[in-house]
């Protein structure tokens, strides 16, 4: 454990808020968490971020949420509620649109990240919670076996923030590290997912790619080039897809492997790496892809994708098992449709990215217990941090889980200081009762996914 405990004196730090919730992380995940404590529990949140801006990975780097719909020709939504109204939000802006079905993996609804960064402050201030950006979490407080508080580093020194229940929405699971809440780090057992560096191209001819074959002519250009030597690229595989702004596209083709990202060390070679990488795939698309011959990369995700780090040792664990079995759950508090997607390093022979489907483009169960770090009363985590294995976290990754996770982790920290309980003893059918009635989707709709009362959903399909 990577404690200041023992350095810093906490007495002698400031008391900077007194909150009902502290939220640590701003992602989608921890974004939605904030909202449902806040709004469900009229509870005092606090939600603390080490970046100027709020939505981590849908901001930093991605330009598409995968998860709402179960893949298959005749989808099936499966996520509502708080991540509804961000959509609405973005819809209203003219930012968002629907992508077609790619690899499997569902509709994906792609949307304008800056546009979004605005969107998230907007819903956080309407609903009264208090952010804290540039904070860094540094520390817990811990008394009588439990977190009662946290301390962060700002550019005006330190704080302390105490709370009476804690979320950890980090991505890394920093708040539990630091607390000494066990988990299994990636790559201890299975190789830990590659991370990537996207980046976005402007003045691109669409039209000219598309022509020449698009998708299908891309892979094997990069496929030939890899073969004969002619541009050094990473992998053979890789996609690209128009954005939101016209004449431009975003792409997932970097590969950064064998990689801790919880080193510093080792992700700073690795966003070096990343950034070195894009620029040889933008040589590529010049010499070897239609309708790319005047494009240039226009930016860079803030930082590295980070796909998985620390997964913590929940309650219980979701398992592959429970993913391609289509497990039922008593304790259910979200569905996931979106298959195992393992991007591995790659070698020759050897699939770069290794594909499992949910039988049925159906939807399984994810049960509340992934949410409660084990024995914990004060403590939940959602997003990536939260209890899986590596290829059930490989599955439920996907943003639009993990916005739902966020909103029953917000809902249940209202919920158990409503009934001054813990984590582990809050009345579960109660959980489930609030996020039905607010919109939340727990059982797969038989129809399909044809809701044209979503304004968003209405006429935005766009081939990637």
């Amino acid at each position: 454990m990577a404690s200041w405990s023992g350095i810093l004196s906490h007495t002698n730090i400031p008391l900077l808020a007194e909150c009902d919730v502290l939220v640590a992380g701003a992602g989608s995940a921890g974004c939605c968490a904030a909202l449902a404590a806040r709004e469900t529990g009229r509870c005092s949140v606090v939600l603390i971020e080490r970046y100027g801006f709020a939505g981590g990975t849908s901001t930093q780097m991605l330009d598409t949420f995968y998860g709402f719909f179960t893949p298959g020709d005749q989808p099936r939504k499966v996520v509502g509620e708080v991540p509804d109204r961000v959509l609405d939000r973005l819809d209203a802006a003219g930012a968002v649109f629907l992508r077609s079905n790619t690899y499997g993996a569902g509709t994906g609804v792609n949307y304008n990240p800056e546009r979004l960064k605005l969107i998230w402050d907007e819903l956080l201030a309407t609903a009264g919670v208090r952010v804290l950006l540039h904070a860094v979490l540094v520390d817990v407080e811990m008394a009588d076996g439990l977190i009662r508080g946290a301390v962060i580093w700002t550019k005006r020194g330190f704080f302390r923030i105490a709370a009476k229940r804690f979320i950890d929405a980090s991505g890394d699971a920093d708040l539990c590290h630091l607390a000494g809440i066990s988990y299994e780090k990636a790559g201890e057992r299975e190789p830990a997912q590659t991370l990537t560096t996207t980046f976005r191209m402007s003045s691109v001819n669409l039209d000219a790619y598309e022509s020449a074959g698009g998708k299908k002519m891309l892979m094997q250009r990069m496929s030939d080039a890899v073969d004969k030597g002619t541009h050094p690229l990473p992998r053979k595989a890789g996609s690209l897809h128009r954005m939101n702004a016209k004449g431009c596209i975003s792409t997932v083709a970097v590969r950064v492997a064998a990689v801790d990202a919880t080193d510093f060390e080792q992700l700073t070679a690795a966003e070096m790496e990343g950034r070195r990488q894009a620029f040889v795939y933008e040589e590529f698309f010049r010499d070897c892809v239609p309708g790319f011959s005047e494009a240039n990369i226009i930016g860079l995700s803030h930082q590295i994708g980070v796909r998985e780090t620390r997964r913590v040792h929940g309650e219980y664990r979701l398992t592959r098992e429970d993913c391609l079995s289509v497990a039922r759950f008593d304790d259910k508090v979200l569905l996931c449709g979106a298959p195992i997607e393992d991007h591995r390093q790659g070698r020759s022979g050897e699939e770069e990215t290794v594909w499992g489907y949910i039988p049925g483009n159906d939807a399984y169960d994810v049960p509340y217990r992934t949410l409660v770090p084990r024995g914990r009363d004060e403590l939940w985590v959602v997003g990536r941090c939260f209890s899986a294995t590596h290829e059930a976290h490989a599955s439920c990754r996907s943003m639009a889980q993990t916005m739902a996770m966020g909103q029953a982790a917000g809902m249940a920290t209202a919920l158990s200081l409503d009934k001054n309980c813990g984590a582990r003893r809050i009345p579960v059918v109660e959980l489930q009762d609030r996020l039905r009635r607010t919109g939340a989707i727990l059982e797969t709709p038989t129809r399909v996914a044809e809701t044209a009362t979503q304004a968003w959903q209405r006429n935005r399909v766009a081939d990637s």
